[in-house]
C-alpha cells in the first residue's frame, strides 16, 4: 500500500528526537564565570591550604565567590559576575606569587545526570564567549646569537680537521665570530677552508693588521641572512605553538604571526585554561652537553643547579662543558614510559639524523665522561607596583631557569635513540615528552599582553544571532503554514527537528560555534524547507494531471528525490572546500552550513513524509488533501 512506513522507521525518528532532545538540553545551562588555580608544572599538588589562601586573597578583595574546589592538580572558584574575573585573578595571583598559574575560565552547570551520559554544552567561538588572547614576542636577537655559537663551534671543528692551527674562535656580543691566529698566512689557509661552507656570512679582515701573532678574521651575518634567521626562528615557534595547542585538543584556535617577530594566540572552548597557559606560555628547550673535566678550560665551564634543592645537597652543583653537543630542536620524537630496572619514569628521546649523527660523534670520541641535560625555561613573573598617581599597576617580567635534570656516564656511543632519567614523577615526564613531541622553540618567547576578549561583546554577539535566527525561524514556518497548509505543518515540525539535530551533533562532536557560525543556521533555515517546497509543488502538479492523492503524495517525495540530492550536493560540495582551506570564520560558517545541509535532507524527506504517511497514509477513500491554505486552492483532488 501506498505512503505506509514501517514501524521501525517511525520507532527511529521517536529515538533520534529524544536522543536530539537530550544531546541538546546543556546548551540552555549558562556556565558560571570562574577562576581556575593550577601549579606551573604538573608535578605540583595543590591542597586545602591553598584553596584557603585563594578564599582569603577573595574576601580581602571584597570579591564575591561560590562554589570554591580544589583537588590534586586544579583549584577552581565560581564567581557571580564576570567582570570580578579580572580582578579575582589579579588578587589571587598576588596572593598565590610565583609558582601557580592563574586563569580564567568557565564552570559548567550541566546537571549530573546529562553529564553521565556525555551530553554537554556546544564550544563556542572567541567572538561568542571570550577567551584568552596572548600576545608573545619571539626574542630573534638570542636566535642570532645561538646561530653564531654553534657556527663557531663547527668552525673550530673544521680547522682541527684540515690540521689548521689558530689561537681562539669565539662569538662576541654584537653576533660576530671573531678568530685569531699566529699568522696572516694561516688566516688566509682558514679562510679559504671556511668560506665556501658559510655562504652566509661575510668575512673581513682589519684594515690594519697587529702584532704578526695576533691576524684575525671577523665573520658577521649580512642583513639577509639575519631576516632568513629571525624568519626561521619565528616560523618554527609558531608551528611549535599550534602543536602544543593541538596537542592540547583546543578547538578552533587562532595561532598567527603579527609583524616581524611576534605571534598572536587566541584560544576559544578550552577545557582547561590553565593546563594551556601553562604549555604554550612554558618556553622550555634542552641542551645535550658533556660534563666538565680536569682538562676543560676554565672559560669553557659552567655551573648549573640541578632540578630540586635535595640533590643539590646530595651531588652539589654540575659543572658543564660551554659547547653544546645538540639541542631540543633535533628531537623527532618523544615518549614518556617507565625504566624496567627501577621503575623510575622516563622520557625515550628520538634525535633528527643529523641530531644522532653529532650525538654519536661526540659520545663516540667521550666514553667515560659524563654528559648532562639542560633543561632552560623562560619564564613570566607577574609583580604589582604602584606608580606615580598611587594606582596599582601590573607589570609581567622575563627570566630564566636553568636546571640539569640528568647527569650521567656515557657508557657506549650514542645514537638517534636514546633516554632521560631522574624525572620526579610520570606527570613531569608526560609534560617534557608533550613539550619536545610538540616541538622545541628555536628562540627563546615571552609573554608581552595576556587579555581576555570580550565576555559582554560575546554575549551581545549570541543575542542577535538568536534574535536573527528565531525571526528567520518565524517568517519561514509562516510562509509554510500560509503557503501549504497542513503540509506546511509537516514542513515546519521536520524544520524544528533539523534545528534540534544541528544543536546535537555541534554538542556531541565538540564543534565550536562562532558567529559566521549562526549565520550558516540562520541560511540552513531558509534552505532546509527548500526540499519541502520542491516536494509539495511536485504533488500540487501530480494532483492537477488527475492523479489520486495517494499517487501524487508517493510521486512527490519519490520524484523530487533526485533533484534535492543533486541541489544539495553542489552546496554540500562547496561547503566542504570552504571547511578545508578556509580559517576562523569561514572554517565556522562551513561547518554550520555543512551539519545543516546533512540534517535537513534527512528531516526534510524522511521526517516529513513520515508525518504524512501518518496522516493520510492507508486512507483508501482519500479524497483530497490540505496542500494549500490560501482559497481557492485550499483542498486540491
Amino acid at each position: 500500500m501506498l505512503n505506509r512506513y514501517p514501524l521501525w522507521k517511525y520507532l527511529l525518528l521517536i529515538f533520534v528526537t529524544i536522543v536530539g532532545f537530550v544531546y541538546s538540553i546543556p546548551n540552555i545551562y549558562v556556565p558560571d564565570p570562574a577562576v581556575q588555580v593550577s601549579g606551573d608544572s604538573s608535578a605540583k599538588v595543590l591542597d586545602a591550604a591553598t584553596l584557603s589562601k585563594i578564599e582569603a586573597s577573595l574576601k580581602e578583595a571584597g570579591i564575591d565567590y561560590f562554589g570554591a574546589e580544589v583537588n590534586p592538580n586544579t583549584a577552581m572558584v565560581r564567581l557571580k559576575t564576570r567582570d570580578q574575573q579580572m580582578l579575582a585573578r589579579t588578587a589571587i595571583q598576588r596572593s598565590l606569587g610565583d609558582g601557580f598559574v592563574v586563569a580564567l575560565n568557565n564552570a559548567s552547570t550541566t546537571p549530573a545526570w546529562l553529564q553521565a551520559l556525555g551530553a554537554a554544552p556546544m564550544k563556542l567561538g572567541l567572538d561568542l564567549a571570550g577567551g584568552v588572547h596572548f600576545l608573545m614576542e619571539v626574542d630573534t636577537v638570542s636566535a642570532v646569537a645561538k646561530r653564531q655559537e654553534v657556527n663557531s663551534d663547527e668552525m673550530k671543528s673544521k680547522l682541527r680537521d684540515a690540521k689548521v692551527r689558530y689561537a681562539s674562535i669565539d662569538a662576541n656580543k654584537d653576533n660576530q665570530i671573531v678568530a685569531r691566529f699566529r699568522s696572516a698566512e694561516i688566516r688566509d689557509a682558514a679562510l679559504s677552508e671556511l668560506r665556501s661552507d658559510y655562504p652566509q656570512l661575510l668575512f673581513t679582515t682589519p684594515d690594519v693588521e697587529g702584532p704578526e701573532s695576533d691576524a684575525t678574521f671577523i665573520a658577521s651575518f649580512s642583513e639577509a641572512a639575519v631576516r632568513e634567521i629571525e624568519d626561521y626562528a619565528v616560523g618554527q615557534n609558531l608551528i611549535t605553538l599550534r602543536n602544543r595547542v593541538n596537542e592540547l585538543g583546543v578547538s578552533e584556535p587562532m595561532v598567527q604571526r603579527q609583524g616581524r617577530n611576534r605571534i598572536i594566540v587566541q584560544l576559544a572552548g578550552i577545557q582547561d585554561p590553565a593546563e594551556a597557559k601553562r604549555v604554550i606560555g612554558k618556553t622550555a628547550n634542552l641542551e645535550f652537553r658533556l660534563g666538565a673535566n680536569d682538562k676543560t678550560l676554565v672559560s669553557n665551564r659552567e655551573e648549573f643547579p640541578y632540578k630540586d634543592e635535595l640533590t643539590q645537597m646530595q651531588r652539589g652543583n654540575a659543572v658543564l662543558e660551554r659547547s653544546i653537543i645538540a639541542t631540543g630542536d633535533r628531537v623527532s620524537n618523544a615518549t614518556s614510559s617507565f625504566d624496567p630496572e627501577t621503575n623510575q619514569p622516563q622520557v625515550n628521546i628520538t634525535l633528527d639524523s643529523l641530531g644522532g649523527a653529532q650525538m654519536h660523534r661526540v659520545t663516540r670520541d667521550n666514553v667515560g665522561r659524563g654528559m648532562g641535560i639542560l633543561f632552560i625555561e623562560y619564564k613570566t613573573r607577574t609583580t604589582i607596583s604602584k606608580n606615580a598617581a598611587g594606582e596599582e599597576v601590573e607589570k609581567m617580567t622575563q627570566y630564566v631557569e636553568r636546571k640539569v635534570i640528568s647527569l650521567a656516564t656515557i657508557q657506549s656511543a650514542l645514537g638517534v635513540q636514546f633516554r632521560i632519567t631522574g624525572l620526579d614523577n610520570p606527570a613531569e615526564a608526560s609534560e617534557l615528552a608533550l613539550l619536545l613531541r610538540a616541538g622545541a622553540l628555536a628562540a627563546p618567547m615571552h609573554f608581552v599582553e595576556e587579555r581576555t576578549i570580550g565576555p559582554s561583546l560575546g554575549a551581545e554577539n549570541i543575542e542577535k544571532g538568536l534574535t536573527a535566527t528565531l525571526w528567520g525561524m518565524a517568517v519561514v514556518l509562516v510562509f509554510m503554514v500560509v503557503f501549504y497548509g497542513m503540509f506546511g505543518v509537516f514542513a515546519n515540525v521536520a524544520l524544528a527537528l533539523n534545528l534540534l539535530l544541528l544543536l546535537t551533533i555541534l554538542s556531541m562532536f565538540g564543534a565550536t560555534l562562532t558567529l559566521p557560525g549562526i549565520a550558516g543556521i540562520v541560511l540552513t533555515i531558509g534552505m532546509a524547507v527548500d526540499a519541502n517546497v520542491l516536494i509539495f509543488s511536485r504533488i500540487r502538479e501530480e494532483l492537477k494531471n488527475g492523479a489520486s492523492p495517494q499517487q501524487a503524495i508517493y510521486a512527490g517525495y519519490e520524484r523530487a528525490f533526485v533533484t534535492i540530492l543533486d541541489s544539495n550536493l553542489t552546496t554540500l560540495i562547496v561547503a566542504v572546500i570552504l571547511f578545508a582551506i578556509g580559517t576562523g570564520p569561514v572554517k565556522g560558517f562551513a561547518i554550520t552550513l555543512t551539519i545543516g545541509i546533512l540534517t535537513s535532507m534527512f528531516t526534510a524527506i524522511v521526517g516529513s513524509r513520515a508525518l504524512a504517511n501518518l496522516v493520510y497514509g492507508g486512507r483508501k477513500n482519500l479524497q483530497s488533501i490540505a496542500i494549500n491554505a490560501l482559497p481557492p486552492f485550499n483542498r486540491l483532488h
